[in-house]
């Protein structure tokens, strides 16, 4: 289990904590030190969808000026912007280890997983 985030992102300490409490053992993915793997950002791009792998309220998009923010509008514009500003990736994305791919962190989903 791989879960991708950066560690001082408030639902990554959420998500990791809930983890910890439960003794699930996972490997750290930082973006800040290790970037985002292309790859692996391709196949949650499939699994999930540019939309709701795109951070909207965050403040790396925010910061982006209405013309940054206007160039995005597929899959393709969002996966050089998400290369680019590795912050504008909802967090956490988590590899489970039966494969699924999940964005973000809900308690009440990751009981039922």
């Amino acid at each position: 289990m791989i879960v991708y985030g950066i560690p001082n992102c408030d639902t990554v300490k959420r998500a990791r904590a809930w983890l910890d409490g439960r003794r699930v053992g996972y490997t750290f993915h930082d973006f800040k030190k290790s970037g985002v793997p292309e790859q692996r950002l391709d196949a949650w791009l499939l699994a999930s969808g540019w939309e709701p792998l795109l951070n909207r309220k965050g403040t790396t998009w925010r910061k982006l000026d209405a013309a940054a923010q206007a160039r995005v509008t597929d899959a393709k514009t969002a996966r050089a912007l998400m290369l680019e500003q590795h912050s504008v990736i909802k967090r956490p994305v988590v590899e489970w280890g039966d494969g699924r791919i999940t964005v973000g962190f809900d308690a009440t989903q990751w009981e039922r997983m």
